[in-house]
């Protein structure tokens, strides 16, 4: 942690168009410093969190996050995530870090056929994790979808690898948080909404927590997800 602040580089690639978001959402933390990373860079600028947010990355031409992928910085991003370091992928960013395989599995379009918007209910599966730590298991938080692939899916290792570990972080559930088939809304095999990685300090998730830090824009449920990342950084 530098200076005292928490910093959070957020990346910026050619289409995105959530890193505003972002940067805004977390600039309402105390002791935050939001900043923004062009994707040819090849200096993190000395980030405690990175951030990779939504958007359509180079158009989603090739397929959602494949060209994302080649961009400098992400070599930067993955030798960050290697040595612990905390990254949070929003949608786009979500598909971005799969496709990068540094999460498992793929994104799909959705089952459908039809771009999504609107609010989801959300359970929360782990809370021992450094984007959950202030949320409690079997919680039901609201965060809103935006996306066209967001169909989860995995090859049959990956899955139970997942399953083993527990590496589901948050499930797609109804208000009385069951999961089920009707509370899908995308076809997500297991109703995955966002999955960790190995060592746990990374994090894909296609819902935009960074839509819901705020009253004012109908809800407060995503800031337990950056407040916990900020705690884990300062060590509380």
């Amino acid at each position: 942690m530098a200076g005292g602040s928490v910093r959070f580089g957020i990346v910026v690639f050619p289409g995105s168009n959530c890193d505003y978001d972002a940067h805004h959402s977390l600039s309402t933390f105390p002791g935050t410093e939001p900043y923004y990373l062009w994707h040819k860079d090849h200096d993190l600028k000395n980030a405690d969190c990175i951030i990779l947010p939504g958007g359509f990355s180079y158009g989603d031409y090739l397929r959602t996050g494949a060209i994302a992928r080649f961009s400098p910085i992400m070599r930067e991003v993955a030798a960050f995530a290697a040595y612990g370091g905390l990254v949070l992928g929003i949608c786009n960013g979500f598909q971005t870090l799969t496709e990068a395989h540094v999460l498992h599995g793929a994104l799909r379009r959705n089952r459908g056929l039809r771009f999504i918007c609107h609010p989801q209910y959300l359970r929360v599966e782990r809370n021992d994790t450094p984007f959950t730590s202030h949320l409690k298991v079997g919680q039901v938080i609201q965060v809103p979808l935006n996306h066209n692939e967001g169909n989860w899916t995995a090859g049959a290792e990956s899955l139970q690898l997942i399953k083993d570990q527990g590496l589901v972080a948050l499930r797609y559930c109804d208000a009385e948080g069951r999961v089920s088939d009707a509370a899908n809304p995308n076809g997500a095999t297991d109703n995955v909404a966002g999955i960790l990685n190995e060592k746990i300090n990374v994090l894909g998730m296609m819902p935009h927590p960074e839509r819901v830090c705020e009253e004012l824009v109908g809800g407060t449920d995503g800031r337990a997800i950056f407040q916990s990342m900020v705690d884990h950084v300062r060590g509380g």
